[in-house]
Formats: structure tokens, C-alpha cells, sequence
């Protein structure tokens, strides 16, 4: 223990301030004459309090408030700024703070001082004091004030204005619009009585244009960011050298940014602004439209270039912050798309041996993103030589992306490991390690040949072992994966030093991961006698340890190991399937807040789908391989369509669908009309019908049974001023094009009787199947049929009679994908086989021309569009050029379905497919080779 006095003192503040002793002095606010210096000192206490989160009763600070006012008659400057900053704080606290307007409003006027220097000090700080001090209904009283005050001449008083006017704007937005010239002059840095453009004269620019224009800027974005017009019209406006403040021009790169992403209609006048930009006298502004430009979304490789092109300039910059800012957009770019920073790589090279360590792990990591196959041993020489020179931070970093680069070229798998296992060694926090294991995790799940080495490093790691979380998982995988070896005896001497040398904790995940040893392998293989003794043996010991948790895993595993019936055994010691957790979460929710939550009868957990190892680590492996910030297909702009709609990773799709079907199917059991269709074989996603700007918002779901087809409508009425009767949806199919036949056959509409603004509801249209063969497939016109009746605003009561009208809402399509459950399994290569030797086959090619942006895209479409699964981690494409999608699923009938897609992408072309179906079932491969719109 140490009696230091520095660290007696340690955890002291600067100095005691109590909030009892600080109003007791109060008093010398009202001594005369007045001390500025002792006035001074106690209202730094009093703003220290306040700032520290003490807050002062409200007789108190009313006391203080009032008190404080009387230093206005007093001249210092300095004790004039105190004032404004005590008062501004206490003004939310005390009482009546507005009847000292007046004598703000003088110092805000600049009253009996006016242009001197002393007066400019504190008008600022008197200007965001009035506008704490007043309400929203006072706010006309010192319009004139604020007003000249945006357009003073001193920066410093119009931008307190200007951002004074930030804060007015929820309570008085209406006021502070008609500020708007103010604002403009004071961008343009023009007096109001001086920007004359008259014969012979020219704009007057006062010194005003600083930072003054940034906040003019932020404001007049604040009054007109409801108007998307008027905003595009502001950035076209001052994008041609008015705005001299590369702060201010900042925010006019990130408002043009906005504007492209959001609406595709304006995207090209926007991004010939940011380009323009990149050439910019700022080095600020280069990079923040260089960024915006490699973050627009969808953005083109012709687009990305010139931004690129900047980017590689400032890698040669003498400027060290310069080279780091460019290198880490790159970097961050190369993420989502390495391909366009690939004429970089020469540049980046030059990076690594940087003396700042940053830059050079900045570059490093580009470099493995981008780099090739071929590049792969000489980058890993490089990484060695600065790994224990820079922090556990840019450690991570690198390290995450060598297990990218493990998975994308498994044949490198040596040279990786044996560098994740130096660096395992290494000193480094719990974060570090953790990344490192990880990563070697990922390489024993998909790259099998490292199976065995890898396991042996982890074994070496777990012998000095400080951190307890990750031995315990090393030894759960050391359980999981060493039966399936070779020689599983050498990996028990390491799990069995866990027993003797480690905590309770670790002792008992190093009992269970040794029972796995002596129980039955999944597929069958016997274990081997001495090694089932051996850890019987083992077990046996672990009986006499001091932990209770330890004792009953060693008693459990025994009995099962021991016993007559090795299935049990398997079942409680090697399954390492799971519940799919999305389902299983939702239908517990369901469960406990449902109608009939009674809890009368127990949950039934097997209605929970399970989902095997093999499923995980496939899935698993599709959201590693997947870019962390994965572009997205774009929203929709005049009407939705399956291209606009954003997608998810095929696992997060799977669970989706799976727990939408559960919800659906609560829903459609409470309709009885539906109830004799038997169970619900599949519900699709939500399909929008119309914008969601319109009077009427209608989205769809379809719904397959055996015989049926129910079409599900969610209307909602966005009119306030309108009730809604009996509404109902004309449905209409269209007819087959080769036989002129219908396929299905309206049953009956289960119609909304009332739709007011504040609920939707739910239209119900079924259609029986003409023909028990096949699948129909069709397309649906739908229009909303309804009674209006308009609402007395006065009342709020719908008015006795209406009027009777219609909506026209888009099709419909209901396609083979609506019959197609995504599956999984284990092998592409004997599924492909087998679909094909018990069913047919078809084939079809398409090109769909430059629409997509990549075969990522595409292959993100494909998956949501045919409602299948993808296997081996074909969802992610690892070749901009050419593609292999795999596609697996099954019929609402149980008949397996499988589909290859190759894929070719070129940027004059675009995207080329070449679809080929198998099913077991007739007319389905056809049907899902012609399905591609």
C-alpha cells in the first residue's frame, strides 16, 4: 500500500466548490462598489457546478439569477462574458429569467457602445443568452435584432446569430424562415446595404466570410431540408466559388451526396458537382468528395475513377496526415470493391515501410484486400517485420483481413497459420487474442487441410493461457474437432492439463470436451477401445474435484459413455445441432404476449425448426466472405419492382422467411373462411403495390396452401380527412398465354367494412387451382374498390352519404419462386446428381444488359427472386468477371429443386446468365429457368 501524498490527492478535483457555500456568497453581487475580480471567481464556481451536473434548487437559482443581473451596470468586459455564460446556463432553472430581455437586448444593439471594440467582446456571447432566455412566443420581439446580427460585419456576433437561430428553430421555425435573405447574404459574406451590383461597382465582401459561412450554410439547410428542390437549388448555388470556407464547402459536398443517393432523378448533376469538387484548392474538400463519391450507392467503376485518381495523388503527398486520410478511404473502399483500387497497388506498396506505423498498417491491409494470389508470401514477409510495433487496434485489423484473405485462397493456408500462430504468441489484450483464435477457427471450418496444424497451435496456446473465455473455446473446438483426426490420443494429454492446472471454469468445459472423445462419432464410426478406457479413466478422476459443476459434467458424461445406448449418447454429447434462433425467439414472443397466452399448455418446442452443424458453418461462412458494408440494391423510384428492393445474406433471408411463415400462420388461422384450406405450405415477403407518398398504401403477401391461393392486401389510408367503407380489392388474373386458359379461379374477397387514418387493414382475395398438376403462374391487376366519405373537421364524424370509388394499384406476379422453400445441403456436387437422375433438366440464357451494376447484384437479385438457397458460399462472388451460382430448395410438394446459374459481367454489356434447372417434379425445371424477369 502506498501513503504517498500524490496519491492521497490522486482522485481530488481541481479545487472544492460547494453548492451551500457558493450561494452564501452570493452576497457580493450586491456590495458596492462592485468587485469584478471576487464576481469573476464565484461565477467560475457557479458555472463549474453547473457544468459538473449540479443543479441549483429553483428558489436558489432564481436568488442567483437575479443577483447575477445587477453586474450589468458594471463596464469589465471580462466579467460581462461571465455573466452571459452563468445566466445562459441557469435560465432553464430560475424563474421570470425573461424580464431581464431588456437589458440583453441593449448589449445584443450594442447600446451605448456601438463599433467599440470592448462591445463586440460580449455581443456574441449576449446574443446566445437572449435566445436561451425567451420563448417561442417572444421570439417576434427581437426578430429585427437577430436579423441584423446575421448580416453584422463582425464574424464572430453573426455566427452566434446563425447559431442562435439553430436553436430557435423548434420553437419558432416559422420566424426563423423568414431569415432566409439574412442567411443567403451572410453565405455570400455581402452587407444588406451594401451588395449592390449597380454600373461600375461590384459585390462588397466584408471580412465576414469564415467560419460565418459554414453556419449560414448548416442554417439554411435546417429551413429548406423538407424541400428537396429547394436544397438541390442551394448546393448548385454556392458550388460555384461563393463558399470560399472549406468547412462550409464540406457541407455542401456532404448535402450533394445526400441528394445522389436519395434520388436517383438527380444523381448525375450531383455527381458532376463532387467531381468537381475533387479538384478543389482544400485538401479537405478533395477527400470529402472523394469519400462521397466511393460511398454513393451502386456507384460505377467509371464513376468511383476520378476519385480513385485523386486518392493515389495524395499517397505520394509529403504530408503524413495526407497520405494517411487518402490510404484510409482506400482502404475502406477496397472492402466493398477492391477491383478499382487494384492501379493503386504500386503506390500502396511504397507505404509499408512508412515510419507511421498507421499508414503503413493502412496499407498493408488494402494490400491484402486487393492483392492477388501470386502477391499473397511476399505481403506476409512484410506484415512480419512491423506486427509488435504497433498497437493491438491496427493488430486487429490486419488480422481480419488475413482471415479474408485465408478463406478467399485456401491454398495459402500454410504460410497464414503459421503467421497467426507467431503472432498468437505475442504479447497483446484479450480483443487481439480473440482475433487471432478466430480467424484460426474460420481456417479449420473451411479449409480442411489446415485442419490438424492448426488444432496443434491452439493446443500450444491453451498451455499459458491467461484469458479463461477463450480457453473455454479452444477446448469446446478441441471436443468438436479432435475425434474426427487421425490420432484423437494426442489432443486428450492437452485437455486433461486443463483439468489439472486451471480454474473451475475451464475444468469443466475440459470435462466435457474429454467425454467427447469416448462417445460415438456421427456418422457411424466406432471409437476406438483405448481411447473410450482411457477417457472413462480420465472421467473417472474428475469425480473427487472441489467444483460441483466439474463433479456432475464427469457423472453425466460417464453414465451416457457407459451405457447400453450409444444413440443417447451421441444425441446429449456430440449433437451440435441448434434451434433456429429467429424462429425460436419469435414463437416464444408469441407464446407469452398472444391472445391466447393462458400458458394452459406448454410450449411445444418441436414445432422450432433445427439447423445442423453443416447449415451454420455454411451460412457462416457466406457472412464472413461477405464485404463488411456489402452495397445494396437501389430503393424504388417510380414503382416496386423485385430489382429495387434491398437483400439480406441467404441466412438472414432463410430465417426471415421462416419466421414470417409463423407469424402468417397465427394470423390466417383467426379468418374462418380459411380454415378448411388446411395447414399453410408457404407465405412470400411483403411486395409494395403502390408509393409510399400516396393517398392509399397498399402492400401484398401471398399465401400457397394445397388447393389454394390466398392473396393477402394491407391497405392503409394516409387521408385524414377521409373514412373509408367496404373496401375491397378487384383482383383479376390474367390468362395463360400458350393454352388462352385461366389457372385459377377467384373463391371469394373477405373485405375491410371500415378504414379510418389511424389503422390499417387487411384485405383477403382466394383463388381455388383450376388444375392439381403444376403450379400456376400468373399475373394479377388488382384495383381498390371502396366508399369514401369525407370527416367534418369540426366534429370529426364521417359525413351520412359518400361516394364510390376506385384506386388502380400495380400487378401482381405470382411466380415459380412462390412454390419454393429454400433447403439446405450438405453436398452441391451428389444433390446435382441426384435431382438430375430422377427428374429433368432445362436450360435457358439471358442478358440483362447494363441495368445491374455486378454480378454481386445480380446474384443477390437471383437468390430473392427463384426463393432459393445458396450453397458452398455461392452467394458471394469472388470474381468480378465470372460467376457460379448454386441453388437448392423444394417444392411447397417436397419435390427437390436445384439450379446453376453462370454468370458473366463485362461494363459495355453488363451481366449474362446461363440458367440451368433440375426438379424432381415435371414442369418445374422449366418453369424456374423461364422464371428470370
Amino acid at each position: 500500500m502506498s501513503y504517498s501524498k500524490k496519491d492521497e490527492d490522486n482522485d481530488q478535483a481541481i479545487f472544492k466548490v460547494d453548492r451551500t457555500s457558493v450561494f452564501q456568497e452570493a452576497r457580493v453581487f450586491n456590495t458596492s462598489p462592485i468587485s469584478p475580480r471576487k464576481c469573476r471567481i464565484l461565477l467560475t464556481k457557479i458555472a463549474y457546478l453547473l457544468y459538473t451536473g449540479e443543479r441549483f434548487p429553483t428558489s436558489e437559482a432564481t436568488d442567483l439569477f437575479f443577483g447575477i443581473t445587477k453586474l450589468f451596470q458594471h463596464r469589465d468586459a471580462s466579467l460581462r462574458q461571465m455573466v452571459y455564460v452563468v445566466v445562459k446556463e441557469l435560465a432553464d432553472t430560475a424563474e421570470d429569467v425573461i424580464m431581464i430581455t431588456s437589458s440583453v437586448m441593449k448589449d445584443v444593439a450594442g447600446a451605448g457602445g456601438r463599433g467599440s471594440s470592448e462591445q463586440d467582446i460580449y455581443r456574441a456571447n449576449a446574443i446566445r443568452a437572449l435566445c436561451r432566455i425567451i420563448d417561442g412566443t417572444t421570439v417576434q420581439a427581437i426578430e429585427r435584432l437577430l436579423k441584423t446580427a446575421i448580416v453584422d460585419k463582425t464574424p464572430s456576433v453573426s455566427s452566434a446569430a446563425l447559431v442562435s437561430s439553430y436553436h430557435l428553430l423548434p420553437t419558432a421555425r416559422d420566424v426563423v424562415r423568414r431569415w432566409a435573405n439574412e442567411t443567403q447574404e451572410a453565405v455570400l459574406g455581402a452587407k444588406s446595404s451594401g451588395f449592390s451590383l449597380g454600373f461600375g461597382s461590384a459585390p462588397q465582401v466584408p471580412q465576414g466570410s469564415g467560419m460565418t459561412q459554414y453556419h449560414a450554410i448548416g442554417l439554411l439547410y435546417q429551413m429548406r431540408s423538407h424541400d428537396r428542390m429547394a436544397l438541390v437549388k442551394m448546393v448548385q448555388q454556392y458550388s460555384t466559388g461563393n463558399v470560399k470556407n472549406p468547412a462550409a464547402v464540406i457541407m455542401l459536398v456532404r448535402l450533394a451526396a445526400k441528394i445522389a443517393d436519395e434520388d436517383p432523378g438527380l444523381r448525375k448533376p450531383m455527381y458532376e458537382l463532387l467531381e468537381g469538387w475533387l479538384r478543389h484548392k482544400a485538401e479537405m474538400v478533395n477527400f470529402e468528395a472523394a469519400k462521397a463519391i466511393c460511398n454513393l450507392r451502386d456507384v460505377t467503376d467509371t464513376e468511383v475513377a476520378p476519385a480513385i485518381h485523386v486518392l493515389q495523388l495524395f499517397l505520394t503527398s509529403p504530408r503524413a496526415v495526407a497520405k494517411f486520410t487518402a490510404i484510409r478511404i482506400l482502404h475502406r473502399f477496397a472492402s466493398i470493391r477492391p477491383g478499382p483500387v487494384n492501379i493503386c497497388n504500386m503506390d500502396i506498396e511504397t507505404l509499408i515501410s512508412n515510419s507511421n506505423r498507421s499508414i503503413a498498417t493502412f496499407a498493408i491491409t488494402t494490400l491484402l484486400k486487393t492483392g492477388n494470389e501470386a502477391s499473397v508470401d511476399r505481403l506476409m514477409k512484410q506484415i512480419s517485420g512491423f506486427m509488435a510495433d504497433i498497437t493491438d487496434e491496427f493488430k486487429i485489423t490486419i488480422v481480419e483481413a488475413i482471415r479474408t484473405l485465408c478463406l478467399k485462397f485456401p491454398s495459402k493456408q500454410a504460410g497464414m497459420l503459421s503467421f497467426l500462430s507467431g503472432v498468437l504468441r505475442d504479447e497483446g489484450g484479450y480483443e487481439f487474442k480473440k482475433t487471432v483464435v478466430e480467424s484460426m477457427f474460420d481456417l479449420i471450418k473451411f479449409v480442411p487441410e489446415s485442419r490438424e496444424e492448426a488444432l496443434a497451435h491452439l493446443c500450444e496456446f491453451i498451455e499459458d493461457c491467461e484469458f479463461t473465455k477463450l480457453a473455454v473455446r479452444v477446448l469446446h473446438l478441441l471436443g468438436r474437432e479432435g475425434p474426427k483426426t487421425a490420432q484423437p490420443t494426442k489432443y486428450i494429454r492437452y485437455i486433461y492439463n486443463r483439468v489439472v492446472l486451471e480454474n473451475a471454469i475451464v475444468r469443466a468445459a475440459a470435462v466435457t470436451a474429454l467425454a467427447k472423445f469416448g462417445a460415438p462419432v456421427k456418422d457411424g464410426r466406432e471409437v476406438d477401445p483405448e481411447v473410450k478406457k482411457s477417457v472413462i479413466v480420465l472421467l473417472t478422476r474428475c469425480l473427487d474435484d472441489p467444483d460441483d459443476e466439474v463433479r456432475d459434467r464427469a457423472a453425466l458424461n460417464l453414465r451416457l459413455i457407459q451405457g447400453p445406448d450409444e444413440e443417447i449418447a451421441e444425441k446429449f454429447i456430440r449433437n451440435e445441432s441448434s434451434f433456429s434462433l429467429p424462429v425460436f425467439e419469435h414463437q416464444l414472443v408469441m407464446y407469452v404476449t398472444g391472445d391466447k397466452a393462458t400458458f394452459a399448455e406448454p410450449f411445444d418446442v418441436s414445432s422450432v425448426p433445427i439447423v445442423t452443424r453443416e447449415q451454420q458453418d455454411a451460412e457462416d461462412r457466406s457472412i464472413k466472405m461477405r464485404p463488411s458494408e456489402m452495397p445494396t440494391l437501389k430503393a424504388p423510384t417510380s414503382g416496386p419492382s423485385p430489382r429495387s428492393q434491398a437483400t439480406t445474406s441467404a441466412a438472414e433471408s432463410a430465417a426471415a422467411s421462416a419466421s414470417a411463415a409463423q407469424k402468417y400462420m397465427a394470423q390466417l388461422a383467426a379468418v374462418p373462411e380459411l380454415k378448411p384450406y388446411g395447414q399453410l405450405l408457404k407465405s412470400s415477403s411483403e411486395t409494395e403495390l403502390t408509393e409510399s407518398e400516396t393517398e392509399y398504401s397498399v402492400t401484398s403477401v401471398k399465401h400457397i396452401f394445397k388447393e389454394h391461393i390466398v392473396l393477402q392486401f394491407n391497405v392503409k389510408n394516409t387521408l385524414t380527412e377521409a373514412l373509408l367503407e367496404d373496401v375491397s380489392m378487384i383482383t383479376i388474373p390474367r390468362e395463360n398465354e400458350e393454352t388462352g386458359e385461366l389457372e385459377v379461379e377467384e373463391d371469394f374477397i373477405i373485405p375491410i367494412p371500415k378504414l379510418t387514418h389511424e389503422e390499417p387493414g387487411v384485405i383477403y382475395v382466394s383463388f381455388k387451382r383450376l388444375s392439381e398438376e403444376g403450379y400456376p403462374i400468373t399475373t394479377f391487376s388488382n384495383t381498390l374498390k371502396f366508399t369514401s366519405k369525407e370527416i367534418d373537421p369540426a366534429t370529426g364524424e364521417p359525413e351520412d352519404e359518400g361516394y364510390e370509388d376506385e384506386y388502380q394499384v400495380e400487378d401482381l406476379d405470382l411466380t415459380v419462386g412462390d412454390y419454393i422453400v429454400p433447403s439446405f445441403a450438405g453436398s452441391w456436387a451428389n444433390v446435382w446428381e441426384q435431382v438430375g437422375a430422377a427428374g429433368g433438366e432445362a436450360t435457358e440464357t439471358y442478358s440483362l444488359g447494363t441495368e445491374l451494376k455486378g454480378l454481386q447484384e445480380a446474384t443477390e437479385l437471383l437468390v430473392k427472386q427463384l426463393s432459393m438457397q445458396p450453397l458452398e458460399g455461392s452467394d458471394v462472388v469472388m470474381n468480378s468477371s465470372t460467376h457460379e451460382l448454386k441453388l437448392f430448395g423444394k417444392t411447397v410438394s417436397g419435390g427437390r429443386v436445384a439450379a446453376s446459374v453462370r454468370m458473366a459481367y463485362s461494363s459495355k454489356s453488363g451481366v449474362a446468365l446461363k440458367v440451368t434447372a433440375r426438379s424432381e417434379e415435371e414442369g418445374v425445371a422449366q418453369a424456374l429457368a423461364d422464371g428470370i424477369a
